[in-house]
């Protein structure tokens, strides 16, 4: 028997009949609401072919794809290479026996978790990048530095959360055949632990890629970078955003399949650490 079988009871047909009911009932709502967006784009003048033309033109369908996609895959991807060695760094830091390396690493940790992204980025632009001349680099490597210390911030308690997920047997088991603590973190530990912590690194991927869009307030390059151009030229705001809307969607669902797939893979049906619970939960240094 199923472990649903156990703890709930069969549906009768009176109760089915009603799941039905409930089903039409949320679907005819479901079309009601897609059909009235329709007629408002509709009477709004939004739905007409020059307001989409733009995308359909090869010129410009590349310029989003080099110009825009290209630049914010470019800008997470570099911004997450660094915060996993920034975590790495941060969290195993946070497990030293040395009080003030827990200390120092906590504070760092709890600073830039606690800061928002986007005044990260405004103080990389303002203090950090000031002597840049070019404002594209300038803008760009202040989104990077930014999503990286936040990042990072959050993956060192993601990894601190997977080492001290490994069982203790795992870590005494080294420690009894003469392994010292940085061979039994580095050896023993972290490589079992990279395996409850790689769909939670996923997912925080595509935070950090949807972090990109907060350039936008710094002229940052990137999809969010072209989003103006376009729609002052062509008057189709609404087109617009839902073109770049649906561009993010489509690329993290991508990155939710391959957390999807990596789980199944590596981790299997156990219960993967939660990266919106380990960022909001206080630590103790």
């Amino acid at each position: 028997m199923s472990a649903g079988g156990v703890l709930f009871d069969a549906p009768g047909p009176r109760t089915r009949a009603r799941h039905r009911v409930y089903t039409v009932v949320g679907t005819v709502l479901l079309v009601a609401v897609i059909a009235f967006a329709i007629w408002r784009l509709a009477a709004g003048g939004h739905l007409g072919y020059d307001k989409w033309e733009v995308y359909v033109t090869p010129a410009y369908v590349e310029a989003i794809l080099v110009d825009g996609l290209l630049q914010t895959l470019q800008m997470a991807g570099l911004a997450v290479v660094a915060a996993v060695v920034f975590g790495v760094i941060f969290g195993v830091g946070k497990l030293s026996d040395h009080r003030a390396i827990r200390w120092v690493c906590w504070l760092v940790v709890e600073f830039f978790r606690a800061v928002p992204v986007l005044m990260l980025m405004i103080l990389a632009f303002y203090a950090i990048f000031n002597r840049v001349s070019d404002v594209d680099s300038r803008a760009y490597w202040s989104v990077i530095v930014a999503l990286m210390l936040y990042n990072g911030a959050v993956l060192a308690e993601v990894f601190r959360a997977g080492i001290l997920a490994v069982p203790r047997g795992q870590a005494e088991a080294a420690y009894a055949i003469g392994l010292r603590k940085t061979q039994v973190t580095t050896l023993i530990l972290l490589p079992q632990a990279v395996k409850i912590m790689i769909p939670a690194i996923i997912s925080q991927c595509i935070v950090a890629l949807k972090d990109t869009s907060l350039g936008y307030y710094i002229v940052a390059p990137g999809l969010t970078a072209l989003i103006r151009p376009i729609y002052q030229r062509f008057d189709n705001q609404v087109a617009t955003v839902l073109v770049f809307a649906g561009i993010y969607i489509a690329v993290n669902l991508l990155l939710t399949g391959l957390a999807t797939w990596v789980q199944r893979r590596y981790v299997g049906e156990r219960r993967i650490l939660e990266v919106s619970n380990v960022a909001a939960a206080p630590t103790q240094a």
